[in-house]
C-alpha cells in the first residue's frame, strides 16, 4: 500500500465503521486502479493518528508517524490534488480522553488530557490536544466550496425502494424552541473590511476598571473579508433553558437539546454544560462547591458527572438528590433507552444535523426512557438556524409526511472554503471571565467591532474571505446552469452577516446576467418553498453558508433517501484540485459494536462508490488518462448494479454485510469493464477477472461469512491492530487471490 503524497489519488484513513470498511474496499480499488496506471495512496487523519503525530517526542521511533493531516492541508492547495475523504471522528473531550487511554494502554507515552491546565507545560499540552479535538480535520482540508447532491443511481433507488417514514398528525405536540433574544443571532455585528482596514488585529476584553486582557493576539485580516462578532448571554441562556424545562413538563413531552459540539467545539460544549446544570439546578445549588472540588465539569455531560459523583465520599447523598430532581423533571429524549443514555449524557451524542432530521423523519417522535416513542421539545438555543427545523415541523404537521417515492431532491452549494463563517471560529471563541467590553482592535488602535458582555457570556468572532465568497457564487451559477432548476440563496437580509454576503452575491449574479435564475430568501421561507418544491416532485438547489450546508445536507437526504451517508459530495478546491467526500452520517460506533459482537458490519460504502467514480473521472480530466475515465464510468454502472440487485449491506447476521457488498461491487465493476468497447486493453484485462469473480461467488461468500455470528477481535477501537483487522475485513483468500492477478 503506497503512502506517497505523489499518488494520483489519496484515500484517507479515518475511524470506526468507515475505516473498517475501507480495509475491505481498498484492495479492490487499488487493484482495479493499477490496471489504468492509477496509484492510490493513503493518508492517516484518524483521531489516533493525529494524537500520535502531535506528540513525537514522547514516542519511540517505531511508534512515531508523520502529520498526515498537515501534509494533506498543503496538498489540497495544489491544482493536482485528488483526495477521497471518508467521515472522521470530530472528537469530543470524552472521545479524546478515551483514545488517549487506549494509546497509553498500547504503550504509547501520550500525556493525559489536562481538563484544567495550571502550569505552562500543561497549557502547552492542552493546546496540542485542542488542535485535535472537535472538527480539526475539515477546516484544514476544505480549501474549496461544496457541491453536494444525491447521485442519480441513489435517488432512483430510493424512489423505487422507499424507506419508512413516521406519521405526522396536526395534533403532534413536537415543537422546536429557540431563544427570542440575546443569542448569537440577535447580537451579531458584521463588516466587510476595506483595503485600509486589512492587517493585524487583536481581540481584547476591557474591564469596567479599564484594565485590559488580551484574549487573542496575532489575528490578521485581508481586504474584502467579512468579519463577524457576536455573543450569547449566559443569563439569557439559563433563563431560556429553565423556561423550556418547565414548558416541556407541562406539555407532557420529552425534553431534548440539539447542538453541534463537535464542529462548534468551544461554544457548544459550554452551552451543553448550561443545559446539564440548569436541568440539575437544585443539585448544583446545594452541592456546587463539592462538585467543583471533585472536578465535575457539566460541559462533559451527565454521564461523566454521574461517574465522578459515584467516586465522591458524599456519593449516596448526592445521587439521591440527583434522582429526586430527575424524577421531578420532564422525561429526557434518549440516545439509548436500553442503556439509560440520555440526551444530556455526552455532548457529542446528539448532533443537531443528524438528530433533528431523524426525529422529523420519524413523524416528530423521539425515544423516551420507557423505550417508547413520544413527542419532543427540540431545544435549539441559538435562533440563527432553528427556523429551518421549526418550519419543517410546522410544514409536516400541516401536510403529513413526505413520500420518498415521488419526492424531488434538494441539492446544495455550500460556502465553506478557508474556514468560512462559524465553523472557523474556534480560535476566536471565548467564555468571558468577567464583565466588560470585548472588542476587535487594529494595530493602530481603531476599533472594528465591540460588545458589552457579562461574566459567563460566550463571545465569538468568525471571518469569511473574499475569494471563497466569489468562488461560491460562481459555483452556484454553474450548478444552476447544469441543472436548470429552482435555485435559492438561503440568506436573511435582517441578519448582519448575510447582509454583508449579499453585497457580493447580487453584483456577481447581475454581472453574469442570471439574477432572474435565483431567489434570495430567509432560511425559514426557503425551507417552506423547498419542501413544497420536492413534494411536487421537482428539484431545488440550496445555496447556503457553511453551517446551513452541514444542516441541509443531512435534513433533505434523510427525508428523501433515508440517510445522508449516500450523498455525492464534491469539494471544488479553489486552486483546481478536487476532494471527494463520501457523504455525511458520522462514523457509526454502533456498527463497530455489532461487528465486534457478531462479525457483521452493516456500514454502507455507497458514498465511497460515488466518490470513487467522480475522483476517477476528475483524474481523467486533469491527467489526460482516458483509462481512468472508463474506470470511473464503470464504477457508476457497478454502483447501479449494487443497488438494483439489492447487494447493499443489511442489518442482521446472515444478510449481506459490508464485505459481501464489496465483493459484488468488484464483480459488477469488473463486468462493466469487461463489456465496454472503448478500450480493448482494459477489456482483455478484466474479462478473466469478471469470469473468476462470477465463478467463485459461492466460495467467496462462504469465506466472508464463515465467522459471522461470533465475536470479532480488532485489537483496539481507536487504534485497531492491522493484522487482526485485515484478518476480519479481508476474510476471503479467494477474492484476494483474484485481485492479485491485476
Amino acid at each position: 500500500m503506497t503512502n506517497k503524497a505523489t499518488s494520483d489519488i489519496i484515500y484517507t484513513k479515518v475511524d470506526e465503521a468507515p475505516q473498517l470498511a475501507s480495509v475491505s474496499l481498498l484492495p479492490v480499488i487499488q487493484s482495479f486502479a493499477k490496471a489504468a496506471g492509477v496509484s492510490v495512496g493513503v493518508k492517516d487523519i484518524s483521531l489516533a493518528g493525529r494524537i500520535i503525530a502531535a506528540f513525537p517526542e514522547n514516542l519511540t521511533a517505531e511508534q512515531r508517524q508523520p502529520d498526515d493531516l498537515a501534509e494533506l492541508g498543503e496538498l489540497v492547495k495544489q491544482p493536482t490534488a485528488n483526495v477521497i475523504k471518508l467521515p472522521n471522528i470530530s472528537a469530543s473531550v470524552p472521545q479524546l480522553v478515551a483514545a488517549v487511554k487506549e494509546l497509553q494502554a498500547k504503550g504509547y507515552a501520550i500525556p493525559d488530557y489536562p481538563e484544567d491546565p495550571s502550569s505552562d507545560a500543561e497549557k502547552a499540552i492542552r493546546a496540542r490536544f485542542d488542535a485535535i479535538k472537535g472538527s480539526a480535520v475539515n477546516p484544514v482540508l476544505r480549501e474549496g466550496n461544496s457541491d453536494r447532491r444525491a447521485a442519480v443511481a441513489v435517488k432512483n433507488y430510493a424512489m423505487s425502494n422507499p424507506h419508512s417514514m413516521g406519521e405526522w398528525t396536526p395534533d403532534s405536540k413536537t415543537v422546536v424552541s429557540t431563544m427570542s433574544g440575546n443569542d448569537f443571532f440577535s447580537n451579531e455585528k458584521s463588516v466587510t473590511l476595506t483595503a485600509e482596514q486589512a492587517g493585524p488585529a487583536r481581540i481584547e476584553l476591557v474591564a469596567k476598571d479599564g484594565s485590559v486582557t488580551v484574549l487573542k493576539d496575532g489575528v490578521s485580516y485581508t481586504a474584502g473579508t467579512v468579519v463577524d462578532a457576536t455573543f450569547m448571554s449566559a443569563r439569557a441562556l439559563d433563563s431560556f433553558l429553565a423556561a423550556q424545562i418547565d414548558a416541556t413538563k407541562a406539555a407532557g413531552i420529552l425534553f431534548s437539546i440539539h447542538l453541534k459540539a463537535t464542529m462548534m467545539k468551544v461554544s457548544d460544549p459550554i452551552i451543553f454544560g448550561h443545559a446539564v446544570k440548569v436541568f440539575l439546578q437544585p443539585v448544583f445549588d446545594t452541592y456546587g462547591e463539592k462538585l467543583a472540588a471533585a472536578g465535575v465539569n457539566p460541559n462533559s455531560g451527565l454521564g461523566a458527572l454521574l461517574d465522578q459523583v459515584a467516586a465522591m465520599p458524599e456519593a449516596k447523598e448526592i445521587m439521591a438528590a440527583i434522582d429526586a430532581v430527575m424524577a421531578d423533571r420532564p422525561a429526557l429524549y434518549m440516545v439509548n433507552s436500553d442503556k439509560g443514555i440520555t440526551n444530556l449524557h455526552v455532548p457529542s451524542d446528539v448532533i443537531i444535523d443528524a438528530s433533528i432530521p431523524a426525529l422529523i423523519r420519524a413523524g416528530g417522535k423521539g425515544w423516551g426512557p420507557d423505550g417508547k416513542e413520544a413527542d419532543t421539545n427540540c431545544v435549539i438555543p441559538d435562533s440563527s438556524y432553528a427556523p429551518v427545523y421549526d418550519e419543517s415541523v410546522a410544514y409536516f404537521k400541516e401536510t403529513g409526511a413526505l413520500d420518498p417515492r415521488t419526492a424531488g431532491t434538494v441539492q446544495n452549494v455550500g460556502l465553506m472554503a478557508q474556514k468560512a463563517e462559524e465553523y472557523g471560529s474556534h480560535p476566536t471563541t471565548f467564555e468571558i471571565p468577567h464583565d466588560g467590553t470585548v472588542r476587535i482592535v487594529f494595530a493602530n488602535g481603531d476599533i472594528l467591532l465591540e460588545h458589552a458582555v457579562e461574566a459567563g457570556d460566550i463571545w465569538r468572532s468568525a471571518s469569511t474571505k473574499k475569494a471563497p465568497i466569489e468562488d461560491w457564487v460562481k459555483l452556484a451559477i454553474s450548478r444552476q446552469k447544469a441543472e436548470g432548476c429552482q435555485a435559492i440563496f438561503w440568506l436573511d437580509e435582517a441578519r448582519a452577516h448575510d447582509a454583508e454576503l449579499l453585497k457580493y452575491v447580487r453584483p456577481i449574479l447581475a454581472a453574469a446576467g442570471v439574477t432572474d435564475k435565483f431567489q434570495i430568501m430567509t432560511p425559514r421561507a426557503a425551507t417552506r418553498l423547498s419542501l413544497e418544491t420536492i413534494r411536487a416532485g421537482k428539484n431545488s438547489i440550496a445555496v447556503s453558508g457553511n453551517v446551513l450546508r452541514d444542516y441541509l445536507t443531512d435534513l433533505f437526504p434523510i427525508l428523501e433517501l433515508g440517510t445522508s451517508a449516500k450523498m455525492l459530495s464534491i469539494v471544488k478546491l479553489m486552486n483546481g484540485g478536487g476532494m471527494f467526500e463520501t457523504g455525511a452520517g458520522g462514523s457509526a460506533p454502533k456498527h463497530v459494536q455489532q461487528l465486534t459482537q457478531e462479525n457483521h458490519l452493516r456500514w454502507d460504502s455507497l458514498g465511497e462508490f460515488c466518490a470513487l467514480g467522480e475522483s476517477l473521472k476528475f483524474l481523467a480530466d486533469t491527467k489526460a488518462n482516458e483509462k481512468a475515465r472508463i474506470l470511473g464510468h464503470a464504477v457508476d454502472r457497478a454502483t447501479q448494479g449494487v443497488l438494483d440487485q439489492n447487494k447493499s449491506p443489511r442489518a442482521k447476521v446472515g444478510q449481506t454485510d459490508n464485505r459481501a457488498s464489496h465483493y459484488y461491487f468488484a464483480l459488477y465493476w469488473a463486468q462493466a469493464l469487461a463489456t465496454q468497447n472503448e478500450d480493448s486493453t482494459l477489456l482483455a484485462t478484466f474479462a478473466p477477472i469478471a469470469q473468476a469473480l462470477e465463478e467463485n461467488e459461492t466460495t467467496i461468500l462462504e469465506e466472508l461469512i464463515s465467522a459471522e455470528g461470533s465475536p470479532a477481535d480488532l485489537g483496539g477501537y481507536y487504534l485497531t491492530d492491522q493484522q487482526k483487522t485485515e484478518g476480519v475485513m479481508r476474510a476471503s483468500p479467494t477474492l484476494l487471490g483474484i485481485l492479485s492477478e491485476l
